[in-house]
């Protein structure tokens, strides 16, 4: 599983990048999907202003040895996140797809060589 470069980290209150491992980004989606099944804070939009929080709080009981802060590494990591989709929501759903597809069996995304 390879993560672009702007995936692999997050800008700390510093300017220095934190590297993000598997583990982090697994338990991060995860929270945030437990987060809106609950329905305390409404997705359908845009999650309320404390979430991060909340959010901070799920991942210290999951990740225990992890040091992500809601701010700035939650926020900045859920902004990469949503460009990122946007992206790949782009490349398979847009209008252009430019050629780019979905392997359902390999759970990728595929093209032919010239695209």
């Amino acid at each position: 599983l390879g993560f672009s470069q702007s995936s692999v980290s997050s800008q700390n209150s510093r300017g220095n990048k934190r590297k993000w491992v598997l583990e982090e980004y697994v338990a991060l989606v995860s929270c945030m999907v437990d987060l809106h099944n609950v329905g305390t804070f409404n997705m359908d939009t845009i999650f309320k202003a404390s979430y991060l929080n909340e959010l901070e709080k799920m991942l210290e009981k999951v990740l225990p040895h992890t040091t992500l802060k809601a701010k700035p590494n939650l926020e900045s990591m859920i902004r990469t996140l949503k460009r990122d989709w946007a992206i790949v929501y782009d490349m398979l759903s847009g209008k252009k797809n430019s050629g780019f597809g979905w392997d359902e069996h390999r759970q990728l995304v595929v093209a032919e060589d010239a695209v």
